[in-house]
Parts: structure tokens; C-alpha cells; sequence
């Protein structure tokens, strides 16, 4: 029984394979224009790496950005929510955990789940770059860094400098008068990352932090983050045991196999 989910966010598009309850494969590619040219490049990658056509799934489940869109075009059979997908993604592969911080692209979501998975409550910010993954994308431009050079550097930091400003845009612009001003890289690095664990500290206090805490999404790479949000909220704050980007189309693909079970 082979099952997909595809997962389309703003910046990286997911498919994922499961075979009879574990995962066969997985592929992460940049997004194309489009939802749906990103649904094709990424299942056409993930199927020609592994020997497998559309033909062989089973059942095909999208979520993210544009699944309805998919599912109308036949790529899918049913589309899920990101947050219920995300939610069960994480308790799959962590049993134990019951908040799940995904930080995306262009929104930030803390998700509360039961024992099975399902969801409990969350939160969702969707309308300010500032504690999203693109805010990163910007500082690192700025500071002349790849994204994933971030985290690494932030932790040689000895005198870690505040930034103020909420919005990206001022955010950019105090970054950029740091750099001018002969600030240590490291020290701005180390502010860029506290900045965004602020804001998504700030969002997980609404919703309520229930122990386990796994971080999915891009960002849950950077361990600058990681760390800060662990200072933050008091708590161990779990990395999953796969590539934490795929957390989404893999609940996607357990719904599908949930369905044929039915």
C-alpha cells in the first residue's frame, strides 16, 4: 500500500512516500510559479529517484498553499488543512509530543495536538514577515550569509545585539546600520535569531506550551532559534527524527492511508 502527500508552502514545495506505515521517500524542492507546477516537479522528482509512477499510489493527499487547487487537477484525491497535517506528522514520528512550532516561509504556526494526533488548538501568524522564515531569508542577505550559515555563526556570539524593530523592512535597515557601524557579524547574527524566537515566543504564549515540544518548518534548522526559543519557554524544544520540512506532507500522507483503511 503506497500512499503520498504533497506539501506546498511559500518558499519549498514536499512530497513524501509512505508504504505501509513507514516512510519509502521524500523530496524537498524550491517552489515553481505556480502550486500546481510545484505539485508536478516534486512528485515527478521523488517518482523517477525511487522507480515509481502516479500510477502506483494509492491514494493522494495534498496540503499547504494552493490544495485545493491541486486536488481539483487531479494530483490529489483530498486535501487536508497544513495545521491538522503538521500536527499529525509530528506526533507520528514523536508519539510523545503534544505542541508542535512550525515556522514556514511566510507564516508561523504552534499547534496543540492529543495522544493521537489530533488537533487541540493552535495559533497562526499569517500576516507579518517579521516571524517567518522570509525574515531570515532577508537578515541573511543583508549580513552576506547563506540561510543555513546563520544558526553556526550566531553561536560564536559573545554580546548578542538587540534588535528593536518588529518589521522587517526597519529590521533590515538597523541590520544594516550594525554592519556599517563595525558590529561583529556574529553579535548581529545572534540578535537576528533571538528576534525571531521573540516573536514566535510571543505567539506560543497565547496558544500554551504542553510538553513535548517539537519544531518543524526550514527554520527548525537553525539552532540560533532553537536555542533562544528553548531559553524562552523553559522547555526542551525537540528536533524530529527526519528532515523537519517533510512533517507536513508526511501527516498528508498518513491521512491518505488513514482513508484507505476505511
Amino acid at each position: 500500500m503506497l500512499t503520498a502527500g504533497i506539501d506546498i508552502g511559500s518558499l519549498s514545495a514536499q512530497a513524501v512516500i509512505v508504504e505501509s506505515g513507514s516512510i519509502k521517500a521524500y523530496k524537498s524542492i524550491r517552489v515553481k510559479p505556480s502550486s500546481l507546477e510545484s505539485a508536478k516537479a516534486v512528485t515527478e522528482a521523488v517518482f523517477s529517484e525511487n522507480g515509481l509512477t502516479f500510477k502506483d499510489i494509492d491514494f493522494c493527499v495534498s496540503t499547504g498553499y494552493g490544495r485545493d487547487k491541486i486536488q481539483a487537477e487531479g494530483f490529489s484525491k483530498m486535501n487536508v488543512s497544513e495545521i491538522s497535517c503538521h500536527g499529525r506528522g509530528a506526533q507520528w514520528v514523536l508519539p510523545d509530543v503534544r505542541t508542535v512550532i512550525d515556522v514556514g516561509g511566510q507564516d508561523c504556526k504552534v499547534i496543540r495536538v492529543n495522544d493521537k494526533g489530533e488537533l487541540a488548538d493552535f495559533i497562526m501568524n499569517d500576516k507579518c514577515a517579521g516571524g517567518t522564515g522570509r525574515f531570515l531569508e532577508v537578515m541573511c542577505d543583508v549580513l552576506d550569509l547563506k540561510l543555513d550559515e546563520l544558526g553556526p555563526v550566531s553561536l560564536s556570539s559573545r554580546n548578542p545585539i538587540k534588535i528593536t524593530n518588529r518589521c522587517s523592512i526597519y529590521s533590515e535597515t538597523e541590520v544594516l546600520h550594525y554592519l556599517q557601524t563595525g558590529k561583529n557579524k556574529a553579535d548581529i547574527a545572534a540578535g537576528v535569531n533571538m528576534a525571531m524566537a521573540e516573536r514566535v515566543n510571543a505567539l506560543a504564549r497565547q496558544v500554551g506550551i504542553e510538553k513535548e515540544v517539537v519544531m518543524t518548518g526550514g527554520v527548525a534548522k537553525n539552532v540560533g532559534v532553537k536555542n533562544e526559543l528553548e531559553r524562552m519557554l523553559g522547555v526542551t524544544v525537540r528536533a524530529p527524527p527526519v528532515d523537519p520540512q517533510i512533517i507536513g506532507a508526511l501527516g498528508a500522507a498518513l491521512f491518505a492511508e488513514e482513508e484507505l483503511k476505511k
